[in-house]
């Protein structure tokens, strides 16, 4: 045999593309290069562990080159499947798979059983809110952001903390030498007044969605730890600014989503009271405690099951029907009562840990109290295809989450920036998540490049020594130097024109856009420095976040890679016939956007634009409105400098 090939993103290979709903007609082609004639050709599907064996007809002869095709029914029930194919040639056997970086696309022979192409099926009828894919999104670590006290002072400040007297001072974090745990918590003072008072900013960033780290009573400066769902931080607010901030931020066309960790509460909390700071009896005190089976106790009370081993951090019992009345089926549950004081949705902490059942029935009450409200689950892997705790999650599957936190996006587009990868790579890296997802999921993904867990995208692009090398002090001393910030500068100019013009939700952790730097946390986490930015970069935010708010094709708009030349990346983003990819009306744009990652060079591209993309006329660069760009029969020669990005209106 000399070669088979088979290509998923190719609708001549497989059709319908991507993700289907259940009980589709799928048709699949295996071309074979061979000086034999096949013997027998089948496609091997797997479904729920279970193989079926389908013959594949020959359909097309030229020579040596064989094309064989079958059709194959997505299964009547949301789940994955799987495929490869089985081929017999002069009685060898020989297999084609999916490559080994199970990305999909070009496959490759095997000699034995290969990996297996995925096809994720959906339920019928499967949407998201059509706001989330028109939507801007901003992350605010709501302690580091603004105090909006006229005189700064810090309200209602936590036992044995510390607060800093300088809004600029660096976090830090005063730990057990022994134990590692954190034994007092730093503070800086912002607040919900804060946030309130930069709607302003926000809306003339072009910001229309707000998620916020988590406000609830707890003990630590992060939130994570919560020890009241039910009210506000005091050093935050009151559950009724809450509602006033999201009542103003509606009236800016700002959605506020908020943090939900559902997990596991604080040890110092109402509900376990380990260090009896709370009226009533919580876990850890009595088993006659309202919350005692919320808990799941090895040796009572002291050895109890914890997030990831920390003590302070005791996991529920999710599946425990008191718990999950509070939390979800009550009228005035914590999903539902946060909606009804304003909130537009969750984003869900550790999603993954979560029970599915539990999922399921937390997205039935959100949708009863608001169907436009959303559940944002924080994954860090392809969520269609994620697995815990030795289960397949169902994420994307119909009845669980309208959007993920795309961590694959920011991995692959920093790849891309720093040369880890080259183009064609960050192509096949993007295309597995559009094959994978289903297509209302694909535009409604939280495509963000910072945040709280992360080291900040500045540092990462300035090409400053990697974190793992450094000792702690080097961390807390080590900034951007002026040649290594205009690179950084320069880079973050790519990222975030990549993600106002991709698919999806963009989100912009806060101060990112005016060029805040620092390692992981806490050093991500420091305070915005207002009085401080760096405009030029911030101007530059607010210019491609308004290209994205006027065209619709940028939101909407189908998605075609058409330059993949190593260094350099393009992509059209196109709306033809006044109908986008939901087949909603919306006005005509063609887009061609390009991005040279070159830091050394710049580069001369041809490119043929054909009559879907492109309808005559001049073509005008967005970034630079004076400079119109005339083509000849659909022939396009651009000339792109080192670290440059565009953004061509092609019709």
């Amino acid at each position: 045999m000399d070669s088979m090939y088979h290509n998923s993103y190719d609708e001549y290979y497989r059709y319908p593309f991507g993700s289907v709903s259940c009980g589709a007609r799928i048709n699949i082609r295996l071309k074979i290069q061979s000086r034999s004639y096949p013997q027998s050709v089948e496609l091997l599907l797997i479904v729920n562990n279970k193989r079926q064996n389908y013959p594949l007809i020959l359909t097309d002869e030229r020579g040596n080159e064989y094309v064989y095709e079958g059709e194959v029914i997505a299964s009547s029930f949301p789940c994955l499947m799987w495929y490869y194919f089985h081929v017999v040639i002069d009685g060898k056997s020989f297999y084609y798979g999916n490559n080994k970086s199970m990305l999909g696309g070009i496959g490759e022979t095997y000699f034995r059983a290969p990996k297996s192409y995925q096809i994720t099926v959906h339920k019928k009828g499967l949407s998201t809110p059509n706001w989330i894919k028109d939507s801007v999104m901003y992350q605010i670590f709501v302690d580091r952001f603004f105090n909006g006290n006229e005189d700064n002072r810090i309200e209602n400040p936590k036992k044995n903390s510390l607060i800093h007297s300088h809004w600029k001072n660096t976090p830090i974090y005063i730990r057990d030498i022994e134990k590692g745990n954190v034994v007092r918590w730093d503070f800086f003072g912002g607040n919900l007044l804060g946030v309130m008072k930069k709607l302003p900013y926000l809306k003339n960033l072009g910001i229309t969605a707000l998620y916020l780290n988590p406000i609830f009573e707890s003990s630590s400066n992060h939130k994570y730890d919560t020890a009241d769902f039910k009210n506000v931080d005091s050093m935050f607010g009151t559950n009724e600014l809450f509602k006033e901030l999201c009542s103003r931020a509606r009236e800016c066309g700002i959605y506020i989503i908020l943090d939900g960790v559902f997990s596991h509460t604080g040890s110092d909390s109402i509900y376990f009271n380990k260090d009896g700071n709370y009226p009533g009896l919580g876990a850890y005190q009595s088993e006659n405690s309202p919350y005692y089976r919320w808990y799941k106790f090895q040796e009572y009370p002291d050895k109890y099951e914890s997030w990831w081993g920390v003590d302070s951090l005791p996991n529920v019992n999710e599946m425990e029907p008191g718990y999950q009345d509070f939390i979800i089926h009550d009228e005035n549950s914590v999903s539902r009562y946060w909606l009804k004081h304003g909130a537009r949705g969750w984003r869900l902490d550790v999603v993954d840990e979560l029970p599915g059942e539990f999922l399921k029935m937390l997205r039935k009450a959100v949708k009863q109290e608001d169907p436009e409200a959303i559940l944002l689950g924080e994954v860090w892997e392809d969520a269609s295809n994620k697995v815990s705790y030795g289960e397949q999650r169902e994420y994307l599957l119909g009845d669980e989450l309208d959007s993920v936190t795309n961590y694959p996006f920011r991995k692959a587009v920093l790849d891309f920036i720093l040369g880890n990868i080259d183009a064609y790579t960050l192509y096949c890296r993007l295309m597995s998540l559009y094959e994978n997802y289903p297509l209302h999921h694909f535009y409604s993904t939280m495509n963000l490049i910072g945040s709280h867990d992360v080291a900040r995208a500045l540092t990462l692009v300035g090409e400053m020594p990697p974190e793992e090398h450094l000792s702690l002090d080097e961390k807390y001393k080590l900034q951007l130097t002026p040649d290594q910030m205009n690179l950084a500068i320069s880079r973050m100019k790519l990222l975030s024109l990549f993600q106002m013009t991709f698919p999806g939700m963009p989100c912009i952790y806060y101060g990112d856009e005016v060029g805040m730097e620092g390692y992981g946390d806490p050093l991500c986490r420091k305070t915005y420095p207002w009085g401080f930015e760096n405009h030029d970069l911030l101007n530059w935010y607010k210019k491609v976040i308004s290209l994205r708010h006027e065209f619709d094709a940028l939101k909407t708009g189908k998605w075609l890679s058409i330059i993949m030349e190593h260094d350099i990346y393009g992509f059209i983003r196109v709306i033809d016939k006044g109908l986008d990819v939901f087949n909603q009306s919306k006005s005509n744009n063609s887009l061609l956007v390009i991005i040279n990652r070159s830091k050394e060079t710049g580069h001369s591209i041809n490119i043929s634009l054909n009559n879907n993309i492109y309808f005559g006329g001049p073509i005008i660069d967005l970034l630079d409105s004076h400079n119109i760009i005339n083509t000849e029969e659909g022939k396009l020669q651009l000339t792109m400098l080192p670290l440059e990005g565009k953004v061509l209106l092609l019709s």
